[in-house]
């Protein structure tokens, strides 16, 4: 008897001949996507899930979005990169810094984590300083500088730095200081004490799932300024997805340098660092002479299928009440959320923002990246195990919603969740 073997075990056998570990080191291998359309994604064997992966979140408006597809098919038979400027490139940055506060510049790369990477050198190059200060738990991209105390799974006493990876030089960690999310009086006390060392200061203002204490961002900005360090926001994750300014918006403090990516590429490679003139004037040589000037050259930065796939993105998020829906689902969702946990007895919280939020198995505060692994991390395996057995596609850590998500998904996903916890051991 011959065996027909299915695509997704066909393609899964390849990638596990081809790839290292079977994957793009990225999301569970096993799931091996065919096509997406608004909220929704279909894997390879048919299977249909409400997708609040988002490909990691850059596809906010959802899959397919009709005039993004209508823009970048106009441009590609015009051309798809240059290695030159162009006009969607040039427009996109006019429109970064009409949004964004701290935008008086913007350079373009490819992928955050080249963004985060440069953010950081261009402030080390202005202040003449070589250290950064970071937060525990905060995701700075995959440079050497940005897997410092990302997810240590040894705890050391701050502000010593650990390194997330192999690979990385012994000496990266003497030059990154580690401080405590939200606890303003710790980082301002380091701050203090190295001010003479640090080039900058680097956090997001909504790490992972965490939002920022009451008046701590307000306090970063003042104590940044006080001596002259530059404060970098990391919004690859955040821009544009709270409001059309980011967080720095949102939260009403401005930073003096910004990363961006995932939203304001539509869903192609692109990312940017946007900030101040007198900063972002280490990328140009004719400003600063040889000694002053950072070098920065990519392939693909700035290219214009991705610029004009941003472009419209942005365009259609400007529009009035453009987040009013995904606002409210996300709110509803969160509050949903929470009372199926509470009627089954559940220790857990959602935790985020209405656009961007999880379950937390934990019934502490979770202020900061330890509270946060303290977590029962069995429960959320299991109950993110169930879920995609139902049909709802998520990361280990988040609900990235959409403007193309509705009822419909809010219900099924209310359904398959309250499932998942009656599928839990008795407590």
């Amino acid at each position: 008897m011959n065996v027909i073997a299915s695509p997704d075990t066909d393609l899964a056998a390849a990638a596990r001949r081809v790839l290292p570990a079977g994957g793009f080191g990225n999301f569970a291998p096993e799931v091996i996507i065919r096509e997406g359309k608004g909220g929704r994604v279909w894997d390879v064997s048919g299977k249909e899930y409400i997708d609040y992966l988002l490909g990691s979140g850059p596809m906010f408006l959802g899959h397919g979005h009709p005039e993004v597809i209508e823009a970048v098919q106009a441009q590609i038979p015009k051309g798809c990169t240059f290695f030159a400027n162009n006009e969607h490139g040039i427009r996109l940055a006019e429109v970064l810094t009409e949004a964004l506060p701290c935008a008086e510049r913007v350079r373009f790369v490819s992928t955050g984590s080249e963004a985060d990477m440069y953010a950081m050198r261009v402030a080390r190059a202005f202040r003449k300083r070589d250290r950064i200060l970071k937060f525990e738990g905060g995701y700075h991209g995959m440079s050497d500088w940005g897997l410092m105390s990302l997810a240590p799974k040894r705890l050391a006493n701050f502000p010593v730095a650990v390194p997330d990876s192999a690979g990385i030089p012994k000496s990266i960690q003497e030059e990154v200081l580690v401080a405590p999310f939200n606890d303003l009086e710790t980082a301002k006390a380091m701050i203090a004490a190295h001010h003479d060392e640090l080039g900058g200061v680097i956090v997001e203002p909504f790490q992972r799932l965490i939002p920022p204490a009451p008046g701590f961002l307000q306090g970063l900005r003042e104590i940044t300024a006080q001596y002259g360090i530059p404060l970098i926001f990391d919004e690859v994750v955040t821009g544009f997805r709270f409001c059309y300014g980011g967080a720095q918006s949102y939260y009403g403090v401005t930073p003096d340098l910004c990363t961006l990516g995932k939203i304001v590429g539509g869903g192609f490679a692109l990312a940017a660092i946007a900030g101040r003139a007198d900063i972002m004037a280490h990328f140009d040589r004719g400003l600063v002479g040889d000694d002053g000037f950072l070098m920065q050259v990519g392939t693909l930065s700035g290219n214009p299928v991705a610029a004009v796939a941003g472009l419209k993105t942005l365009e259609i998020l400007k529009r009035p009440g453009a987040y009013d829906g995904v606002l409210a689902y996300g709110r509803k969702m969160m509050a949903e959320l929470a009372g199926l946990l509470k009627q089954r007895g559940v220790p857990g919280q959602v935790l985020g923002e209405p656009t961007l939020f999880d379950v937390v198995f934990s019934a502490e505060e979770l202020r900061d990246y330890r509270a946060v692994m303290r977590a029962d991390a069995n429960i959320a395996k299991a109950v993110n195990a169930s879920l995609r057995e139902s049909g709802i596609l998520k990361g280990d850590s988040k609900y990235y919603l959409s403007t193309a998500h509705d009822a419909r998904d809010c219900d099924q996903t209310l359904s398959a969740f309250a499932k998942a916890l009656a599928s839990l051991p008795a407590r």
